[in-house]
């Protein structure tokens, strides 16, 4: 069965639920996106319900978490993996409108982690499959925006020995301020 619900919504009807959420949440919220890597390099990534489409792990911050625990809590609710090893921050993103649902400011994590069991702990309310990709696997667009921050990702993943190039530290940088 292919169920997308907010794929199925006309564009005018995903702009009054922006619009109700602004006014309900008047604030950013705060989330984690997690780019998480297997040792030989592919890619972990989800299939939402809601759209049918492949994205990267994670969520918002409950009440009293911190990033990290968010981030282990996060990839074993969608993907059944536990133990990410975190390797570092990539970057910060608040562009209002990178998510259809609501205004988020979301922090971009990178670690490493085992492959996952097959189907442990995943939600199907929330998730239809997960999957490891090689990187010229990995289907675009990725949902919510999220192939700019893949990108940035992949290649602080690729930068030796953890110290990012000139050019990687900029894009890092300016991706703070979006």
């Amino acid at each position: 069965m292919n169920f997308a619900p907010l794929a199925a919504l006309p564009k005018g009807a995903l702009k009054v639920l922006y619009e109700v959420a602004r006014h309900l949440l008047r604030r950013p919220v705060v989330g984690i996106v997690i780019a998480a890597h297997t040792r030989d390099g592919r890619w972990l990534l989800i299939r939402r319900a809601d759209t049918g489409t492949w994205a990267l792990p994670g969520g918002t911050l409950e009440w009293g978490e911190t990033l990290r625990s968010t981030m282990v809590r996060e990839l074993l609710e969608e993907t059944g993996v536990a133990n990410p090893v975190f390797e570092r921050l990539v970057g910060v993103f608040s562009r209002p409108d990178r998510d259809i649902r609501f205004h988020a400011v979301n922090v971009l994590a990178l670690c490493e982690v085992e492959p996952p069991s097959s189907g442990a702990g995943v939600n199907p309310l929330e998730i239809r499959d997960v999957r490891l990709f090689r990187e010229d696997e990995v289907p675009r667009p990725l949902a919510m925006g999220l192939d700019e921050l893949f990108d940035l990702a992949r290649q602080s993943a690729a930068d030796d020995m953890g110290e990012a190039s000139k050019t990687s530290k900029a894009r890092a940088r300016d991706a703070i301020l979006e």
